[in-house]
């Protein structure tokens, strides 16, 4: 995968690979030692159904989307599900 600022990311839309449109990306978690990526913390779409999600909420009701998961990034972040 190319080299991506995350500055380009900040609100890029986020899609699951079944083509399910979860939200918009709010922010990115890491380890501030080892700089490791955890999450993409995801703002979900009012219309997205919670029962179709498999990914872990925060507090704030943001989905937790381990980067591990991040398929492809382009005009959409897809991360599989």
């Amino acid at each position: 995968m190319a080299n991506i600022l995350a500055e380009n990311l900040s609100g890029k839309a986020v899609m699951g690979s079944d083509g399910t449109e979860l939200g918009d990306l709010y922010n990115i978690t890491m380890d501030l030692k080892s700089g490791q990526l955890h999450h993409l913390l995801v703002s979900p779409h009012e219309q997205l159904n919670p029962e179709r999600v498999t990914f872990d909420v925060d507090e704030t009701g943001r989905l937790l989307v381990p980067v591990a998961n991040v398929q492809a990034v382009k005009d959409y972040i897809v991360v599989g599900r």
